[in-house]
């Protein structure tokens, strides 16, 4: 279904809703962080290193 048009209007509201938050999410502005971690996101890649000290999670 690539038309829209044929999806019933509930679901052409939720993807009309949808489009508006991905766009308002573009603009908004993320915070400072202060005192984190340079380098690789560690979410990203599993190791937390800070100081020395190691975490897996």
């Amino acid at each position: 279904m690539s038309d829209r048009s044929e999806l019933p209007p509930a679901a052409q509201r939720a993807l009309a809703e949808a489009e508006e938050r991905r766009k308002a999410a573009a603009k908004a502005e993320l915070p400072t962080e202060y005192g984190g971690r340079d380098g690789p996101d560690p979410m990203r890649f599993g190791d937390y290193e800070k100081n020395g000290l190691a975490v897996d999670f």
